[in-house]
């Protein structure tokens, strides 16, 4: 049995205020809410988060995303539901969130350099980062899933 989890917000209040002004400018950016959606999602799923994974899923179904789209993510290269951007933008953020000896492989640098500029691929880039942050949080410090409600948009 698990015990107990770490109220982060409430134990180190300014560290999760600063997560949530990085969340925040994810969300000012020019990143579709679809792509960002996705974004999280996929790298979620990488991390087993299943807080994010739950919020995640939620908020993408409340923002008009398919059911056949989600039901597929984790396979994206083998399908034909996601876009060619969407796809660099997938290949983006599962290298960041896999970083390792490889770094940024140039044909992953290369195909998203086709589909961003160099604004976007920053901002892609802090989308994928304030994820892995929010996942490595969440599971270090055992949020459970399940108690997530999309807010009214």
């Amino acid at each position: 049995m698990k015990s107990t989890s770490i109220a982060y917000q409430e134990v180190a209040t300014e560290a999760f205020k600063a997560m949530c002004a990085l969340s925040g400018y994810v969300h000012k950016t020019s990143l579709s809410r679809q792509l960002a959606h996705l974004i999280f999602m996929r790298v979620s799923q990488i991390h087993r988060c299943a807080f994010c994974l739950d919020m995640h899923s939620q908020d993408a179904r409340a923002a008009r995303e398919t059911e056949q789209r989600l039901y597929a993510l984790s396979a994206w290269r083998d399908t034909p539901f996601f876009t060619d951007r969407e796809r660099a933008a997938l290949a983006w953020a599962e290298t960041v969130t896999e970083l390792g000896r490889d770094a940024m492989p140039d044909a992953v640098f290369d195909e998203a350099r086709r589909h961003f500029d160099e604004r976007e691929l920053v901002d892609l880039t802090m989308a994928t980062i304030v994820i892995n942050g929010w996942n490595r949080l969440n599971i270090a410090c055992r949020k459970e899933a399940g108690g997530y409600t999309p807010a009214a948009r």
